[in-house]
């Protein structure tokens, strides 16, 4: 599976792990004006919003002395909520028997979003069971999978 950003999750992640949270993964969202860096963070506890601040006051001194992002930006330090952002093959393998939502990084067997149960993670592909049949497909094809939450 495709990690984005890997310099910022290189310099993050130990931050975040001497706070005693898990950083689950990152998004940089670049814009003309001002860009979003959306870190999300986690613990067996579960992360409120005064996790989130702490985080973000640690990791705004961090950035502002490492400056690796050109431009404007704003941090924002989430908790990975419901529709939980998976980053990893890791984290895709943790979910196996989940429901997830897939978006593709290009077209593939003529479908660029795929939902359904995980169903094998393996090395380099991932099988979801979808209404009418299972998908295998390429973990490098994935741009962005997300936890669908279940009511």
């Amino acid at each position: 599976m495709y990690i984005r950003n890997q310099i910022l999750l290189d310099l993050l992640k130990p931050e975040v792990a001497s706070m005693g949270y898990k950083l689950l993964g990152l998004e940089l969202v670049k814009n003309q004006h001002m860009s979003l860096l959306r870190v999300y963070i986690d613990k067996s506890e579960g992360v409120n919003i005064d996790d989130c601040v702490l985080v973000s006051q640690q990791l705004t001194g961090l950035l502002d002395v490492k400056d690796p992002i050109k431009g404007k930006y704003n941090l924002e330090v989430s908790s990975p909520g419901l529709d939980r952002p998976l980053f990893t093959d890791e984290q895709l393998k943790e979910h196996v028997g989940h429901i997830v939502r897939i978006v593709l990084n290009e077209k593939y067997k003529g479908k660029r979003k795929i939902t359904g149960l995980i169903k094998v993670v393996n090395d380099s592909s991932i099988i979801i069971k979808c209404k009418e049949n299972d998908e295998e497909i390429p973990l490098d094809l994935i741009y962005k999978a997300n936890l669908v939450s279940q009511f």
